[in-house]
């Protein structure tokens, strides 16, 4: 038995891959364990998801756990894309700003980029940002559309939304990709099943985010179109994402993809977010800058206020010049975490106008 080197008790708001592993899914990974079960995604649980993965999201839907959401990215965008290829993406892409380079270095692919305000690609957004360069030899070729759902700003693309993108893309010629890195999130703020924002409006390829729903390091490449993707499985393994006791990955989706749980946990985060966002708009001193509509909250605040409370609870800057930071509730996030932050903050705050006080007397 190890010894333990942390206080259980202890939660914050960095981010929902702090958070430990739902009790469920604990439970799956001994329900797996115990006597021999085939290798490489012969066993019997792999088998099982893939039948639950058709129940879910459509007869032509077939599932390659994967270890991490950046793996999964560039295993899906490989194998939806060739190397002369480029993948459209908004600027604020996790695939673009935190995963290491990992699609051009790995995958080898071009990413071109397309601002936003919000995290959302919208068609007259990517019209206005990408040149009309088709059949140019000396420029990587646009092949696939990557929409993160949730974004990396906490907002959700309405089914309309997706849609229209998808019809779009579709009508160039080009593939679709979900980030679902938080797609439980998104689905939850929505009230939707799984597939209604992904298979339902024409998505090709989703990576299903499990560890930020409380999974033990498991992600899903989910192919829902066959045409939009070639060598999925080869590319795995050649990319490092292929388990070989990949029996413990599948049992984690099957506990997620049973009896609502996925629903569940999306639901409590983010209503944890909501309340906390709520609570923090209150408070003079913190500003909004995004809907909430997930389960991430986007603020502004005195930084020097931001690097007490860092202090004492584990946060991050989103953008540090303009004192914004970023807040994660999670599946384990209390209404008591969620309060008693909020009262750190307000004293915080108030701190801070008593020692602006102090030096604006002092001058």
């Amino acid at each position: 038995m190890i010894e333990r080197r942390h206080d259980p008790a202890k939660r914050g708001f960095a981010s929902d891959n702090y958070a430990g592993v739902l009790p469920e899914v604990l439970d799956a990974i001994a329900v797996a364990n115990g006597g021999h079960q085939s290798s490489y995604g012969a066993d019997a649980y792999t088998a099982a998801l893939a039948e639950r993965v058709r129940e879910l999201f459509g007869p032509s839907a077939s599932a390659y756990p994967v270890f991490n959401g950046t793996g999964a990215n560039v295993v899906a965008l490989a194998s939806m894309s060739q190397r002369w290829e480029s993948v459209v993406c908004a600027a604020s892409a996790h695939i673009h700003v935190d995963e290491g380079g990992a699609p051009e270095s790995v995958a080898g692919l071009k990413l071109f980029t397309v601002p936003t305000s919000d995290g959302k690609l919208t068609v007259a957004g990517i019209e206005d940002a990408l040149p009309d360069r088709a059949g140019d030899v000396h420029w990587a070729q646009p092949r696939v559309l990557s929409v993160a759902q949730a974004t990396e700003l906490g907002t959700v693309y309405s089914r309309a939304e997706l849609g229209e993108l998808v019809d779009y893309a579709h009508g160039r010629g080009w593939s679709v990709h979900v980030d679902g890195s938080r797609l439980a999130n998104a689905a939850a703020s929505l009230g939707v099943e799984l597939a209604a924002s992904t298979a339902d409006v024409g998505v090709d390829v989703v990576s299903v985010g499990g560890t930020k729903s409380g999974l033990l390091g498991a992600e899903l490449v989910l192919v829902l179109n066959p045409d939009a993707v070639r060598g999925v499985e080869y590319g795995r393994k050649s990319l490092m994402q292929l388990a070989s006791k990949q029996r413990f990955l599948a049992a984690q989706f099957l506990a997620l993809f049973s009896d609502g749980l996925w629903e569940r946990v999306a639901r409590h985060a983010n209503s944890m977010a909501a309340l906390l966002a709520d609570a923090m708009a209150d408070l003079p001193g913190v500003e909004l800058t995004q809907k909430v509509q997930a389960n991430a909250v986007f603020a502004t605040l005195p930084r020097e206020v931001s690097l007490r409370l860092m202090e004492q609870v584990p946060f991050y800057f989103w953008d540090e010049a303009r004192g914004e930071v970023r807040w994660m509730c999670s599946w384990d996030t209390t209404e008591e975490d969620v309060r008693g932050f909020v009262e750190l903050v307000r004293g915080e705050l108030k701190c801070g106008e008593v020692r602006a006080t102090h030096r604006a007397a002092d001058t």
